[in-house]
């Protein structure tokens, strides 16, 4: 059931500076619905808040086929990143995910806030009804509990793209916390402390509410416990981290896929033994080349645009081992000789984590949560508080389910590496794609390197492309964790409507 839940109450007209009008739906206005407070009511009215994970929704007038939540979030968290290149230039405001020219009205964010906070007030809503009904029973709870996960995961993701890291500065701004239908339309900002204590707060009522199952493209105690692994990792509460983790490898509910069956965990998301939580599609949700997340680093050549690739620093980071199971979702198009074709002078190398499913290249339900993650959290954990042979051991357990169990570490580290370090590298590998990356170069106060070809680099000429050397002389090849721009700008509908909140700098 898609949005039936969700009616728009309110439509602002805001004047902008330069004095032309825009529309604007005020990205957290509250939405209200008929809610018939029977389990299948609330069941109908919960899914109406996954659906909107996936769904093309109308957003200041129109629907928009390339508007979708999770393709907005993969493209502004790993577009950023140091996986993947942009192959030429593009009208698509994903580029300024590359380039770092973002600004208040780019599409893609407004975007986001809006169909995040729609999330939101639609969790809200089934809250107030299943609080005020009084009904505590196992099934209610458990539908209370994915309500209370579904707020938490939206306000997590939304501080991590607008706000600065935790372990950056906790005080700056975070985003506006929207945790009951009674708030004022017109709210400040939190801070990223509170929203990170807002988010803890509420992923721990949600396990506590949580013991049914009902699959993996459903919200769970376990996957909220995996939620609490991974901000109480990025708050830098080791303990905490490590703790969480636990509890969802104990759980026995789930194992790391072997090498072989790695290979098609992507495709096979919704049975896969290693998937803790994802957003489940099905065929009727393949949209083609317009709007899916694989259309723009996928291509068989028809079925996407396929014009960003795994960049050639990931594949140096992973050249060392070719049976790695990791490289069979860096796909190189070759000509008919069998060389790796070329576009604007970058190579191109296809990304299928996005693909496949029921065979076809645009579609997969993409993994929130899964159980190699909270090996390599309790890793990281691990290795800032000293224990780094446990933090070894753990990267040898996702490795040797990868295909290099002749490949394990040691005791002893590899020359000029930490603990942390390694267990950094084999995150990126291991996650690559799936909208880490940035987070844990910034949150880890690191730089992020960009010296490599390709059109993340402004003002790029393709004469000016040497795959011989490295580029040099264009800003924004290294990105500091002290950079402005690795969190965007609070969209202009919010900005123009709302006169409490103030915009990053």
């Amino acid at each position: 059931m898609k949005n039936k839940i969700f009616t728009l109450i309110a439509l602002a007209l805001v004047t902008a500076s330069s004095c032309k009008k825009l529309d604007v739906a005020p990205s957290d206005a509250i939405s209200t619905g008929t809610l018939v407070t029977t389990t299948d009511g609330l069941t109908n009215a919960l899914n109406g808040a996954y659906a909107l994970f996936k769904d093309h929704i109308q957003f200041n007038g129109t629907i928009d086929m390339n508007n979708m939540y999770l393709r907005q979030f993969y493209h502004l968290s790993d577009f950023a990143s140091d996986d993947i290149v942009c192959g030429q230039v593009t009208t698509d405001p994903l580029y300024y995910s590359f380039t770092l020219g973002h600004s208040p009205s780019q599409g893609n964010t407004r975007y986001f806030w809006y169909v995040s906070y729609k999330i939101i007030t639609g969790t809200n809503t089934v809250i107030s009804a299943i609080e005020s009904s009084g009904k505590t029973d196992a099934a209610t709870n458990q539908l209370l509990g994915e309500c209370y996960f579904l707020r938490a995961f939206c306000h997590f993701n939304l501080v991590r793209l607008f706000g600065k890291p935790y372990s950056v500065d906790p005080n700056a701004p975070g985003i506006i916390l929207r945790t009951n239908l009674t708030d004022d339309a017109q709210k400040a900002r939190s801070t990223v402390k509170e929203v990170y204590d807002s988010v803890i707060a509420d992923a721990e009522k949600a396990a506590s509410l949580m013991t049914q199952s009902r699959g993996v493209q459903y919200a769970s105690q376990e996957a909220a416990w995996a939620l609490l692994a991974r901000v109480n990792l990025y708050k830098e509460d080791n303990a905490k981290a490590i703790e969480y983790a636990n509890k969802v490898i104990n759980s026995g509910k789930f194992q790391l896929s072997d090498a072989a069956s790695f290979k098609t965990m992507f495709a096979n998301a919704t049975t896969s033994p290693e998937v803790i939580f994802c957003v489940a599609f099905t065929t009727a949700d393949d949209y083609g080349k317009f709007g899916s997340i694989a259309s723009m680093i996928y291509s068989d050549g028809n079925s996407g645009w396929g014009e960003e690739y795994a960049s050639s620093s990931l594949r140096d980071a992973m050249s060392a081992h070719p049976e790695d199971a990791r490289w069979s979702y860096i796909v190189p198009a070759k000509d008919g000789s069998g060389n790796v074709t070329k576009k604007n002078g970058i190579e191109m190398y296809y990304i299928s984590k996005f693909s496949f499913q029921n065979g076809l290249p645009n579609l997969s339900s993409p993994i929130m949560f899964r159980l190699a993650e909270m090996y390599l959290i309790r890793a990281e954990a691990e290795a800032k508080t000293g224990k780094s042979d446990d933090a070894i051991d753990d990267v040898n357990m996702i490795r040797k389910n990868r295909g290099l169990a002749s490949s394990l570490y040691s005791k002893t580290l590899p020359s000029g590496k930490t603990a942390l370090d390694v267990v950094l590298d084999e995150k990126r590998i291991e996650f690559a794609f799936e909208g880490h990356r940035t987070y844990d170069v910034f949150r880890n106060k690191r730089t992020l390197d960009k010296t490599y070809w390709g059109y993340h680099i402004t003002s790029l000429k393709e004469t000016d492309i040497d795959l011989s050397k490295k580029p040099s002389g264009y800003p924004n090849l290294t990105v500091p964790y002290t950079n402005p721009r690795i969190i965007y700008y609070l969209p202009i509908d919010e900005i123009l409507s709302n006169p409490l909140v103030t915009q990053n700098p």
